[in-house]
Order: C-alpha cells, then sequence, then structure tokens
C-alpha cells in the first residue's frame, strides 16, 4: 500500500474553509484530519461539532478525526452524526481504553489511539490487536506548526516490529511537524499515513505540496 497523506484542517483558512476542503478533495490527499481540542487536555481550543458538519458537507474524503479531549466517551455518537470515519482517543486520557475502541467501533467508525511524545509503545501491547490505527504524536499536541522530534523514528519502528508480532492491521499515522525532509525517512521507517498542517497550508501550492508528500 502506498502511504496515505492527511492535510490538517488545523492549518487550513477558516475564512475560506471551504475553499480550503474543495482543495483538498481535487487534490492527491487520501483523508481530511480534524483536530478537536477541548482546552483542557491541551492548551488550545479548535474547533467542534458544528465545523465538522460544515466540512463534511462539501469533504469527498474519509474524515479522520482526532479527539484531543478529556472524556472522549461522552461524544461518540456525536462525531459519528456529525461525520466522522475515523476516529483516535489518546491513551492518557482514557481510563477504559478498550471500552472506548469498542463503542467507536459500535458505531461503524475506525478507531485507534494516539500516542503522545512521551508515551512508550509497549502501553498497546494489549489493545493493538482491536486497533485499526496508531497515531504517534510528533510535536507535544496543542498546537500546529511545531518542530519535528527527532526520537518518532525509533518510535515507528518499535511500533511497526509490535503490529508485525502481534498481527494486527494497525496503521500507522504520523502527526506534527511533518514535511518534504522528514517525510521519506517516517515512510521508510514505516509509517503508513502523514498528517501535514503548516507544510501544506503555508506553501504556495498547497496541492503541488501534497503531491510531493505522496510521491514519497
Amino acid at each position: 500500500m502506498s502511504h496515505l497523506i492527511a492535510p490538517s484542517i488545523l492549518a487550513a483558512d477558516f475564512a475560506n474553509l471551504q475553499r480550503d476542503v474543495e482543495m483538498i478533495n481535487n487534490s492527491e490527499a487520501d483523508w481530511f484530519h480534524i483536530d478537536v481540542m477541548d482546552g483542557m487536555f491541551v492548551p488550545n481550543i479548535s474547533f467542534g461539532i458544528p465545523v465538522i458538519k460544515a466540512i463534511k458537507k462539501h469533504a469527498k474524503k474519509p474524515m479522520d478525526v482526532h479527539l484531543m479531549i478529556v472524556d472522549p466517551d461522552r461524544y461518540i455518537k456525536d462525531f459519528k452524526e456529525a461525520g466522522a470515519d475515523i476516529i483516535t482517543v489518546h491513551y492518557e486520557v482514557c481510563n477504559h481504553l478498550h471500552r472506548t475502541i469498542q463503542a467507536i467501533k459500535a458505531e461503524g467508525m475506525q478507531a485507534g489511539v494516539v500516542l503522545n511524545p512521551h508515551t512508550p509503545i509497549r502501553v498497546l501491547e494489549d489493545i493493538i490487536i482491536d486497533l485499526d490505527l496508531v497515531l504517534l504524536m510528533s510535536v507535544n499536541p496543542g498546537f500546529g506548526g511545531q518542530s519535528f522530534i527527532e526520537n518518532t523514528y525509533k518510535k515507528v519502528i518499535q511500533l511497526k516490529d509490535l503490529i508485525e508480532k502481534s498481527g494486527s492491521k494497525a496503521l500507522i499515522e504520523i502527526d506534527g511537524g511533518v514535511n518534504d525532509k522528514n517525510a521519506p525517512k517516517l515512510v521508510a521507517a514505516g509509517a503508513d499515513v502523514l498528517v501535514a498542517g503548516s507544510f501544506v497550508f503555508k506553501s504556495e501550492n498547497p496541492t503541488e505540496t501534497i503531491a510531493e508528500l505522496k510521491g514519497f
């Protein structure tokens, strides 16, 4: 499988959101990556269900919703109704992670777990077989435009090893500071999905930038 590209809507121009959604529709991107922040788990507030519903009206590709929120179980059904196809939740906030993953799947969505940069891969050993994807944060979550954390390559290799040994079919997704320099190394290490925000939307030609990332 060729790796997937998921532009992060957090870096889009919110005053021209439909334009940017159409750009992604017409590009080589595979998913929409949508960061939901509550100002509690992370020190920032992004957008919620009304904005996701608005994006869904125009989006022609799967919506990959990354919940950076406390108590995500309360909102699983709401995000499904808003248009989410994939939901990822943070290991760091889920007291009953297996139950949360099963609740996401019960709504007909793909389910994944997110690990912050300091969280080791080994915490997934007992749940990896149940996951559709694992999202590794390559920056500290909460704000776009941060610098990539180099230790991420090692974590990708460790995660790939765990997935292969367990027989899991989980995809490896990377979020944070992805650009044309580290993307080839991430794919070589085993990454399946690259989230790119600022690198795409702040470029002179976002469609070409997406094609460049897709071509590695």
